[in-house]
C-alpha cells in the first residue's frame, strides 16, 4: 500500500489520542459532572450542611471535596480511554470503507505509531483535567454564601472557568510537547 494509508496510525494517534480525546472528554465531564458537583456543593452550603459538618469537627475538604476530586480524576481517565478506543474503532471503519484496509495492517500501523510519550501525554492531560474540573466545581460550590439563588450563578461561573482552564491547560501541554519534538528533530 503506497497511497499514504501507512500513515493512518500516526494521524489517528495525533488527532485522537493526543488532542481530541482528552479535550472532548473533559468538556463532556464539565457539562455533566462538573455542573452537578457545583450544584450539589452549592446547595450543601446554602442548606448549612457544611457548617454542620464543621461543628461536628469534620473537615469539609476531606469529607466533601477530596473524594469528589479523586473520583472525578478516575472518571475522566476512564471515560477518555473509552472515547479513544471507540474513536479508533471508528477510524478503522471509516478507513475500511474508503480504502479496504485489512485489520492487521491498521493495528500494526497503530502499534507503530503509539509511543510511551503518547501514553504519558494522555495521562497528564486527563489526570490534570480531572483535577482542574472538580477543584473548580467544588470551589465555586463552596462560594455560595447565603441562599439558593446564588447556586445558578456559581454553576455558570464554574462551567466557564472549567472550560477556560482545561482548554488552556491542554493547549499549553500540546505546545510544550510539540516544541520539545521540534528541538529533538533539530538536534538529530
Amino acid at each position: 500500500m503506497l497511497d499514504g494509508s501507512e500513515l493512518i496510525g500516526n494521524l489517528l494517534v495525533v488527532i485522537i489520542v493526543r488532542e481530541i480525546g482528552p479535550l472532548l472528554t473533559a468538556l463532556v465531564v464539565i457539562a455533566r459532572s462538573g455542573t452537578a458537583v457545583a450544584i450539589e456543593v452549592g446547595n450543601m452550603r446554602a442548606n448549612h450542611e457544611i457548617e454542620a459538618l464543621e461543628s461536628l469537627g469534620i473537615n469539609p475538604l476531606s469529607f466533601i471535596v477530596f473524594p469528589r476530586i479523586f473520583g472525578g480524576v478516575i472518571s475522566v481517565v476512564g471515560l477518555c480511554f473509552y472515547f479513544v478506543v471507540i474513536a479508533l474503532i471508528g477510524g478503522f471503519l471509516l478507513t475500511r470503507m474508503i480504502n479496504e484496509m485489512p485489520l492487521e495492517f491498521f493495528l500494526d500501523s497503530l502499534v507503530h505509531a503509539l509511543t510511551i510519550e503518547d501514553f504519558f501525554l494522555f495521562l497528564i492531560k486527563t489526570v490534570f483535567s480531572g483535577i482542574i474540573i472538580f477543584s473548580i466545581s467544588c470551589y465555586q460550590g463552596l462560594e455560595v454564601k447565603r441562599s439558593h439563588h446564588e447556586v445558578p450563578q456559581v454553576v455558570t461561573k464554574s462551567v466557564v472557568d472549567c472550560i477556560f482552564y482545561v482548554t488552556l491547560f491542554n493547549l499549553l501541554i500540546s505546545i510544550l510537547f510539540y516544541f520539545q519534538q521540534l528541538i529533538l528533530i533539530g538536534e538529530g
